[in-house]
């Protein structure tokens, strides 16, 4: 098998650069394995057609307020989905005997739970955004008190560039700590706005459902009200005939 000398050139002078780090540079390379692998997992799971499906989102809109049926063919549809979406959107089907107050708040506990699910991860990228340049630091630092160390025990040992080799050799990991930080942060706030944003979609949408599904009972408790006001205003009506008849 023959390899490409300039590929074997490449690799090699990465492997030397990691090597130069010394100890601190085995846990940056394990914070770059764990980084990575959490941002290609979130990234696949934070879809928005996964979180948010696109048919639940287009029947929520298209039931009209008051429609019994759209809304039970909405509840078949979101009992075999597995989106967060079709979770919430459930609980709040599934609880519509009880009043519209304690059905949002239910609804809206199941949204934080899954809000919660989503952010799954992130907070491992956020711990290495801020451990990364701390061990990169401490890397270096290790490095330059070894460098001056032996520098020092060695009286005769005054070539300046042999010190400036050792100090690039001890920054070498604080290079690999902000490498590693920079895409993490990048990456971690990605995620949290893209979950925000697709929060407040499904707050909208439960809340626009529900709305709907109350339709009914919104016009029955407003066409009951000018009944109990005219039930409230007939005695004050009676008073002065009963007045005058006396």
């Amino acid at each position: 098998m023959i390899f490409d000398p300039v590929v074997v050139a490449s690799l090699s002078s990465i492997f030397t650069f990691f090597s130069r780090g010394g100890f601190w540079m085995i846990p940056l390379v394990g914070c770059s394995l764990i980084s990575v692998a959490v941002i290609v997992l979130r990234g696949l799971a934070l879809r928005r057609h996964l979180v948010v499906p696109p048919v639940i989102e287009e029947a929520i809109e298209a039931i009209a307020p008051g429609d019994e049926d759209a809304a039970n063919r909405l509840a078949r549809l979101v009992r075999d989905d597995r989106s967060a979406l079709a979770r919430i959107i459930d609980v709040g089907l599934h609880h519509l005997a009880w009043p519209k107050s304690e059905n949002m708040e239910a609804v809206q506990t199941k949204a934080r739970h899954e809000i919660v699910r989503l952010e799954t991860g992130l907070f491992i990228l956020e711990v290495i955004v801020g451990i990364s340049p701390l061990l990169g630091l401490l890397g270096a630092v290790s490095g330059l008190v070894t460098v001056f160390a032996a520098f020092g025990a060695n009286s005769a040992a005054e070539d300046p560039h042999g010190i400036a080799k050792g100090i690039s050799e001890a920054l070498s990991t604080t290079i690999v700590g902000l490498a590693i930080a920079i895409p993490s942060l990048i990456a971690y706030s990605y995620f949290s706005k893209k979950i925000e944003t697709m929060a407040a979609e499904m707050e909208s949408l439960s809340a626009d459902l529900l709305a709907k599904c109350y339709y009914h009972q919104f016009r029955h408790q407003a066409a009951a009200a000018p009944s109990r006001e005219e039930s409230y205003s007939r005695p004050a009506a009676a008073q002065p005939a009963e007045e005058h008849h006396s």
